[in-house]
């Protein structure tokens, strides 16, 4: 609350000047913040003081209301759960850029949220906020598909749209998100999107495993979605969204989009409108980058790695197999459409049988180059350097993406100044030379 003047002298001659012997002090600094740990347990007490393991909390929210700068709050093992249709965990507070406000799994536990609400963990006005170690369930297993065609043209049920992790500044004004970490968590079997960002910056989505989403919505979502970037600040010199080492399956759209009643999406990975066209955007374009890079994508509906109306974005070392599952799409593995400088390197593209690998379609300043292509004919755009070679996985259908000793992927990639670790976090560069996929091949048994 801002005082006014005539407020301010009343004070001040009611307690500086009351003596004539007054002497002027120099301003004392402010005392820094003493950062705190807060603990959560399904078998605490909101009632209880929260900081120690014996005396925890009940609710993660109970926690995320006391939060200040530089505070953890540890989530113990065990189950989490919404009591109305409002999110599990609503994040209001933020912390500063020298001290984050971090929501992480207790050392060697590995908590779960399980909703039927909008949202399992709602971020919309606050920032620098990390979020590690959670697993985050939705209501698919109580959804069955003849509910969820029944409800197509229900825009408010969130049984059926509910989605996983959401970070949402369209209503946010000023205060959008941004500087968001959303690290190494299991999100699964949300009827609505797995990670949605929307109208934020600065985001890093990193080793999460995000599967069996988007199955139920009418929203048209996906594994992981960037919608409409938005201009925190000025910077485009480098990356400022990430979304990298994630494994990414099993997505997929079954209803209908309520906008044009028909199946869009359902991709693994999605870039979307970062020029901010859509929906009446006054944002502006976006300036900064985003690296996709690392990512496992595999057997979702849609695309696996998806640039659509969106610039700057470069798509490196990701390997996508038997994406565009839907019978609807035929985009492609990894690809760009209504995009401009876009760049897609090193990259595995294995088919779905008799759909295309890749497509171009309506893009300025698209590169592909040293990228495998497998299984199709279909090849809509080829680079220089790339290559049409089975990639030989170990184990495709048991989810293993490695490649064998024999593989055309080992070596033949061109190395990417920003990108020094594989999947695994191991060394992109051995003997001067770079793979080609999310993984760099060490000559470990396989």
């Amino acid at each position: 609350m801002k005082l006014s003047l005539r407020f301010l002298s009343i004070l001040l001659a009611n307690t500086l000047f009351t003596t004539s012997n007054y002497t002027p002090t120099k301003p004392q600094p402010k005392p820094k913040l003493q950062p705190k740990i807060y603990y959560v347990s399904p078998t605490g007490k909101d009632s209880n003081n929260g900081t120690t393991v014996k005396t925890p909390f009940k609710t993660i929210q109970k926690a995320a209301n006391l939060t200040q700068p530089g505070d953890t709050v540890y989530i113990l093992n065990g189950i989490y759960t919404n009591s109305n249709s409002k999110q599990v965990l609503e994040i209001t507070r933020s912390g500063l850029p020298t001290a984050w406000i971090k929501y992480k799994a207790y050392p060697g536990h590995r908590p779960k949220i399980k909703h039927n609400a909008w949202h399992g963990i709602f971020i919309s006005n606050a920032s620098y906020i990390e979020i590690e170690g959670l697993e985050v369930e939705g209501n698919n297993y109580n959804i069955t598909i003849d509910y969820a065609l029944a409800q197509k043209d229900v825009k408010n049920n969130h049984l059926t749209s509910g989605n996983c992790i959401s970070v949402d500044g369209r209503k946010a004004g000023d205060k959008k998100p941004h500087h968001i970490k959303i690290l190494n968590n299991k999100v699964h079997d949300c009827g609505g999107g797995g990670i949605a960002i929307i109208q934020a910056d600065y985001i890093t989505i990193d080793r999460n495993e995000v599967y069996n989403n988007a199955w139920y919505s009418v929203y048209a979502n996906s594994g992981i979605s960037l919608y409409q970037n938005w201009n925190y600040d000025n910077y485009q010199d480098g990356y400022k969204m990430f979304v990298i080492n994630n494994k990414v399956y099993n997505n997929r759209q079954n209803v209908p989009w309520i906008l044009v009643g028909k199946i869009t999406d359902g991709n693994g990975i999605i870039i979307d409108d970062s020029k901010n066209t859509q929906n009446n955007s006054t944002l502006g374009k976006y300036k900064g980058k985003t690296l996709v890079a690392n990512n496992i994508s595999y057997n979702n509906g849609g695309s696996g790695i998806h640039s659509f109306e969106s610039e700057n974005v470069d798509i490196i070392n990701n390997t996508a197999y038997m994406n565009n599952q839907s019978p609807e799409l035929n985009g492609g593995q990894i690809f760009a459409s209504f995009s401009q400088n876009v760049r897609i390197i090193n990259n595995i593209m294995y088919a779905y049988p008799g759909k295309n690998v890749n497509s171009n379609f309506k893009n300025t300043n698209i590169v592909y180059d040293y990228n495998i292509y497998y299984n199709t004919s279909k090849i809509i755009v080829k680079g220089w350097n790339d290559i049409i070679a089975n990639p030989e996985f170990v184990e495709p259908n048991k989810g293993i993406f490695k490649v064998k000793p024999t593989s055309p992927a080992i070596d033949q990639g061109t190395p990417w100044s920003s990108i020094s670790y594989d999947y695994q976090c191991f060394s992109r560069i051995i003997n001067k030379k770079q793979d080609i996929g999310a993984f760099e091949f060490r000559g470990e048994a396989q």
